[in-house]
């Protein structure tokens, strides 16, 4: 198993994730504070494995399957606690699914296009999405009440949270649109049937017609 520095980062973000529920569960001014933080190192990490493993050539299987898998646990873990813990609002809960089903529909996808070989490639507009999705969240685990420690509680961050995540949550839906059909591009049709039942070859099925047939 190649643990790398890229691959070290990513299981970081993995070991994160108790701390950051802890975190959120205490709920106090620098809990808040302390949360946002460290979803913001751990966000950080998911720049730089990426960058790292590029630049000095590190790329691994291992990587390339934990890269993504740390990525939605993170995710996943902090739009359920912060739901529910209450700090959500009953109008921010609808983004935090899209995104929610979202991350499951790209995993499905991704896992059936491996079994074919094929590369399902991040778009640039997911990257802003990921972006701004990280900016969000931390803001949202920040809250008002370790805003309020930074003396800018007046700017109402909880609200602020919430609007970033439902423009996340609309990037989401494009993005997942736009991967959805690139899937759905690789699915192979119903296999074509001969006149005695058996599935058409490769060149029969081309033809459309079974074999002995005008």
């Amino acid at each position: 198993m190649a643990l790398n520095l890229p691959n070290l980062l990513s299981l970081s973000r993995i070991a994160a994730i108790p701390g950051l529920v802890a975190l959120v569960a205490v709920h106090r001014p620098g809990a808040d504070l302390a949360a946002c933080a460290l979803f913001g190192v751990a966000g950080i990490t998911d720049w730089l494995d990426g960058r790292i493993a590029r630049q000095r050539k590190l790329q691994s299987d291992l990587g390339r399957m934990l890269d993504p898998i740390a990525d939605k646990l993170l995710v996943g873990a902090t739009l359920m606690v912060l739901a529910g813990m209450g700090r959500l609002s009953a109008l921010g809960l609808y983004p935090a699914i899209v995104i929610m089903c979202r991350e499951i529909l790209v995993s499905g996808l991704r896992e059936y296009l491996a079994e074919l070989r094929v590369g399902l490639p991040v778009t640039r507009l997911a990257k802003w999405k990921t972006g701004l999705q990280m900016a969000a969240l931390g803001t949202l685990l920040a809250g008002d009440t370790g805003a309020g420690v930074l003396g800018i509680g007046w700017l109402h961050v909880g609200l602020l949270g919430e609007a970033m995540l439902w423009v996340a949550a609309l990037f989401t839906l494009v993005t997942g649109w736009d991967y959805l059909q690139a899937g759905l591009r690789h699915v192979s049709p119903e296999p074509a049937r001969r006149a005695d039942g058996a599935v058409a070859g490769p060149g029969e099925a081309a033809r459309g017609r079974a074999p002995g047939l005008p």
